[in-house]
């Protein structure tokens, strides 16, 4: 039996510290602020093939104390909240647009876009990583995505950054901003249905206006889901983003590797979300009374927390969990699993694995510029901002 307790609620808490490589040694499971923990890849990879649970994301806000009001509401309509045949309908209606063809017919504007960015800062050998790249590139290609136009990104990744604190530890406290962005972002969403509406275009949008009135969807579910894309789409992208430089950073001779071989970029995007995933915990419900592993007993309704960072690093699963951008191994849990495995995954893993060789060749020697500031390592996490400095190198123009 496990005894160990992990405060995942602490803002101070690092899902990635010592107290958790402690805690996976002792045994495969641990108490936790929001229910149970799993901390073994191969228990990790059970439990979400498990059909005795569901996502259990809905419990999310009552656990923080948040019982009613704009955010609860949305948050238990919104795609990863849903279950059965609800969360099937609205999967099949947003699938064509984030196949893996889809996708990689945008692979050519993503690099286009990222060469365009670099080149903002290039001469100048210093950039706020974030507020220069990270976010106007992940802003950006969501925007073309969806079908809104680009121009707007600075305001619309304004809202998703404040919506994106609802994945956050701190969400109780940040709730006036989120539902402030919330009612920004539902504001937005219904102009754009409407243009769409009298205007239709060859894009998600319309597509989904269409299936509105085809009776496939509901208005109310076409605003949800919208704000969901937007904010999810733009937030697990950017954050992930600079925690690939922080990991590569740390692991000089990868960020070289990667600078001469761009091919290296999808395993990369792999390496970094399996070390240091963004989605540090993936939540599941039970769905009846179950026993794990002969020994964790869990009635219906208990929370179930699956750590990323812990699985992912495994020992048993890997003889050598070191982080090497030319190894392949075992899966990682950055997009989840089961029937709520992420379904923006391809455009999340394409589009960075464009950019990171990218900023590798142009910025060869870059580094930390300072500490930066980042979110708290529970919950979902990454960088509010992140100084980095390099040699100048020449602007490139266009691509």
């Amino acid at each position: 039996m496990s005894s160990r307790f992990l405060d995942l609620a602490d803002p101070t808490f690092d899902v990635t510290g010592p107290e958790v490589i402690g805690a996976r040694e002792e045994s495969w499971w641990a108490r936790t602020s929001y229910g149970h923990a799993v901390l073994r890849h191969a228990e990790v990879t059970a439990l979400l093939k498990d059909r005795r649970f569901r996502q259990g994301n809905a419990r999310w806000p009552s656990q923080n104390g948040i019982h009613s009001g704009m955010f609860s509401d949305w948050w238990h309509k919104v795609l990863l909240s849903l279950e059965g045949e609800d969360h099937l309908r609205m999967r099949r209606l947003l699938n064509p647009a984030f196949k893996q063809g889809v996708i990689s017919a945008m692979v050519p504007s993503f690099t286009q876009l990222a060469h365009e960015l670099v080149d903002g800062f290039s001469e100048r050998g210093s950039v706020e990583f974030i507020k220069e790249f990270a976010e106007p590139y992940a802003s950006r290609i969501l925007c073309r995505l969806v079908g809104l136009p680009e121009s707007e990104w600075e305001q619309v990744a304004h809202w998703a950054d404040d919506l994106g604190k609802s994945f956050g530890v701190r969400v109780k406290e940040d709730l006036p901003r989120i539902e402030t962005a919330l009612e920004g972002l539902y504001g937005y969403c219904d102009d754009v249905v409407r243009d769409r509406t009298a205007h239709p275009r060859d894009d998600l949008v319309s597509d989904l206006v269409r299936h509105q009135q085809e009776g496939k969807l509901s208005p109310e579910e076409l605003s949800v889901a919208l704000v969901f894309l937007i904010f999810a789409g733009m937030e697990t992208t950017r954050n992930q983003l600079g925690l690939a430089l922080q990991t590569l950073f740390a692991h000089p001779g990868q960020w070289e590797l990667l600078a001469a071989d761009p091919d290296l970029g999808r395993n990369t995007v792999e390496e970094v979300m399996r070390v240091n995933p963004t989605v540090t915990w993936i939540t599941r419900e039970a769905l009846e009374d179950v026993v794990l592993g002969d020994e964790l007993q869990l009635s219906a309704g208990d929370i179930v927390q699956v750590l990323s960072h812990s699985a992912g690093t495994d020992p048993r699963a890997q003889p050598d969990p070191t982080f090497d951008i030319t190894v392949e191994h075992p899966m990682h849990m950055g997009f989840g699993g089961g029937v709520h495995h992420c379904l923006g995954h391809w455009v999340a893993r394409m589009d960075m694995a464009v950019a990171l060789p990218i900023l590798a060749a142009r910025m060869p020697d870059a580094r930390a510029d300072g500490p930066g500031n980042w979110l708290p390592m529970s919950g979902n996490t990454g960088a509010i901002s992140f100084p980095i400095a390099f040699t100048p190198t020449p602007r490139l123009g266009p691509q």
